[in-house]
């Protein structure tokens, strides 16, 4: 396989949609299409900068999670506080700011930060860090009109719950298995 070429097809206010023409395996040109949050320049472009975080919060052995609409699938899902880096801003700034601004909390210690992953590879060269954190305080709503979130903290046997019934991301469904199989370190 062989990126040949990419063509800017939409420029949108927070994606733009690329078609890529590439050589398959077997040597014929085919296009496909994606979309990313930079505006990119040439083939290295592609994946090369960290969009955003995704962060898995715990306070006193319970999980945060956000109980948000997300217009993408047109439903409230479960999901982990998130978002996108600023320009110039350090990631632990970024976690900082989006817990705020999605719950009021506060961040107590940072556990883990990954190196970035891929948030959509069918899709999307977007990579985001996920962070491990603990946080504290208590819920303040922060969030813009364009936002409906509602944060809660949740109990093991209360995950375990949500995630038989209740719609999530899958980057929160997967850190809400995982907490909700596993004691606390």
């Amino acid at each position: 396989m062989e990126l040949i070429n990419f063509t800017k097809v939409k420029d949108g206010k927070y994606l733009k949609n690329y078609e890529l023409t590439y050589r398959n395996k077997a040597g014929r040109e085919k296009v496909y299409e994606m979309v990313s949050r930079r505006e990119l320049k040439k083939i290295e472009d592609i994946g090369s900068r960290p969009s955003g975080v995704s962060i898995v919060a715990t306070c006193e052995d319970k999980l945060l999670l956000l109980h948000e609409f997300r217009m993408g699938v047109n439903r409230t899902v479960y999901n982990l506080c998130a978002g996108m880096l600023e320009p110039e801003e350090s990631i632990e700034n970024c976690i900082a700011r989006e817990l705020y601004e999605e719950t009021g909390l506060r961040v107590k210690n940072i556990k883990k930060i990954l190196p970035p992953s891929f948030a959509a590879v069918a899709i999307s060269d977007t990579t985001t860090y996920i962070a491990f954190v603990e946080v504290e305080g208590r819920f303040e709503d922060h969030t813009s009109a364009n936002e409906q979130i509602d944060a809660g903290f949740y109990t093991r046997d209360e995950v375990k719950k949500l995630i038989e019934t209740e719609p999530f991301s899958s980057r929160a469904q997967l850190a809400a298995y995982y907490f909700s199989c596993h004691e606390s370190n």
